[in-house]
């Protein structure tokens, strides 16, 4: 159902042309499924070689090379003249929430929210849309857009919408504002315990509405899934809106066995096109099934890392930092677990064969983690142990990135959305080692990009764009945020696709374009490596194939 219905369709703009290789089927050339010529190719292998044409057999590509050359030596199914178009493997998001966006679809947008009234005005429209739903949530506001800067109490919620329980999300997922009615359902009140969250209390004691990291989870796990056929549904539109922006392949931070199961069923069905890199969560009943049954590795998911949470996010102040934050000099953030339980986590998974993916956004917790990591691994180079994030770290631990070979996962459009602010909680000299993509690069030697959609948008566009220019979707600031750790365009490239292939151990069958990788490919109708930067962002994806086959088209 997802597979373009319009190929026959003469289209407005110069696409892919695309059709029967008719005549000339010599007994001497070799039959392929595709062949693809007269383009501009980034192969991005070894050298980042650019090549005018590929073949593809099996869902493989199988030679690249000239046109001339491949036309000789090839017969195919199926001859695509690419005019000129300019090809890239398949974009790979590194670090995402796929599922959570997809049964996500039906709340409120509350991305670019400017003002409480704002969000309170988006959630209305929201309840009239859906009337019938249990709940009501919704999800992006951030209150550093708003002209106090202030977070919002739960009172307007109570007036507005005292019989539907209330659940409405942070931009960064790591805090939330509920009504009294959602408070009721999950029996919080101002005496309930939490560890490694806060509930927020008012000079008097009242309970503000708003919750912090593991305080949010008291009255999230109250909501109800949807059910299998409506996830489904919402699965499979949310890979539309994927395809729609290059995407191939998917890091899915934080999953549990059923959803796992669930996006399988899919790919099985052949519905779920998209590859997917399951990182799990650490739960009991997730480690031991999973421990004990060894790694999943296919061609279409791969499941062999567990996702860690050590602290809470910057806009919330709960990430954990070595010194007090700047616009709170009583508040230091705090861990989620304690390094103990941390310790003993990275101990059992340096004894499987599975990573340790670790969301670390403060100095404080990337130092703990890189330490743990480092006492758990003992000199084992190649394990790919992950940081999440990697977000403020001080001169004194960057190294270890290179010494423990962890790899630096990151999200370019962090920097451009939090640089308005961050300089208030970190202040001007930590600011400098924060978002330090450069150097992060130059310690590992790679740098897996992802976006946190949907913390962020899931246009991986905008993650190349920010990290080469370092300016947001209004090309601010002028010659860019600390340019001194932008990333060049070609290691940008590698970093949505090769490299980000490398942090899953899938570098053999994903992202480059050469004989015996997955066919999956990108075609547009800008040179990424040279456009303008204000370009960068909005130029549109003409096609996305997965495995050889066209998954998407641009009307």
């Amino acid at each position: 159902m997802i597979f373009t219905k319009l190929l026959a369709r003469k289209m407005a703009v110069p696409l892919l042309a695309l059709g029967a290789l008719a005549g000339c089927q010599s007994g001497q050339r070799e039959s392929v499924d595709l062949l693809v010529t007269n383009a501009t190719v980034y192969t991005v292998d070894s050298t980042f070689s650019k090549a005018e044409a590929f073949a593809v057999k099996d869902g493989k590509f199988v030679a690249v090379g000239s046109t001339d050359d491949l036309k000789s030596r090839y017969s195919a199914a199926k001859e695509v003249d690419a005019k000129g178009q300019f090809i890239y493997p398949g974009f790979y998001d590194a670090h995402c929430h796929f599922y959570r966006y997809a049964l996500a679809l039906p709340s409120a947008d509350l991305v670019g929210t400017t003002s409480w009234k704002a969000v309170i005005q988006k959630l209305q429209e929201n309840r009239k849309k859906y009337p019938q739903a249990a709940w009501l949530t919704g999800r992006g506001w951030d209150q550093n857009d708003w002209p106090n800067k202030q977070f919002p109490t739960k009172d307007t919620l109570d007036q507005l919408f005292p019989d539907v329980p209330v659940l409405i999300t942070r931009v960064d997922g790591h805090a939330a504002v509920v009504n009294q009615k959602a408070l009721d359902l999950a029996g919080v009140t101002a005496r309930t315990p939490i560890s490694g969250g806060t509930i927020t209390r008012d000079a008097q004691g009242r309970l503000t509405g708003l919750l912090v990291d593991n305080a949010t989870r008291l009255v999230s796990s109250k909501i109800p899934d949807p059910a299998t056929a409506e996830s489904n549904r919402l699965l499979l539109q949310a890979q539309q809106n994927c395809l729609a922006v290059g995407l191939t392949s998917l890091a899915d931070a934080g999953l549990d066995r059923s959803d796992v199961d669930q996006m399988a069923a899919l790919q099985q069905q052949g519905q779920l096109k998209l590859r997917l890199y399951a990182m799990l969560n650490p739960t009991p009943a997730n480690r031991t099934h999973y421990l004990k049954n060894g790694p999943i590795l296919t061609d279409q998911l791969t499941v062999n890392s567990f996702k860690v949470y050590a602290d809470g996010a910057l806009g919330s102040r709960g990430a954990c930092l070595v010194k007090p934050y700047a616009d709170r000099p009583k508040e230091t953030g705090f861990l989620l677990s304690t390094v103990k339980e941390f310790r003993a986590l990275a101990k059992e998974l340096a004894a499987s064969k599975f990573q340790m993916n670790t969301h670390a956004i403060g100095d404080s917790a990337n130092r703990i983690i890189l330490n743990i990591y480092g006492e758990a691994l003992k000199g084992q180079k190649d394990r790919r142990w992950r940081i999440e994030h990697a977000q403020v770290v001080t001169p004194a631990d960057m190294p270890k990135f290179g010494q423990f070979g962890i790899v630096p996962s990151v999200q370019p459009t962090h920097a451009t959305s939090d640089m308005y602010w961050a300089g208030e909680r970190l202040g001007a000299e930590r600011l400098k080692t924060a978002y330090a993509y450069a150097e992060l690069l130059k310690q590992y030697g790679r740098l897996a990009l992802g976006s946190d959609f949907p913390v962020e948008d899931i246009n991986p566009l905008y993650g190349f764009h920010s990290a080469v220019a370092r300016q947001d979707a209004k090309n601010f600031p002028k010659g860019g945020f600390q340019m001194e750790n932008a990333i060049s365009r070609p290691d940008a490239l590698r970093g949505m696709t090769t490299w980000a292939a490398h942090a899953a151990f899938e570098e053999k069958r994903k992202g480059q374009i050469k004989p015996g990788m997955l066919a999956d490919f990108v075609v547009m109708g800008t040179d990424l490596l040279t456009a303008p930067n204000e370009q960068l962002r909005n130029a549109p994806v003409l096609q996305t194939w997965i495995g050889g086959q066209q998954a998407y088209q641009k009307q």
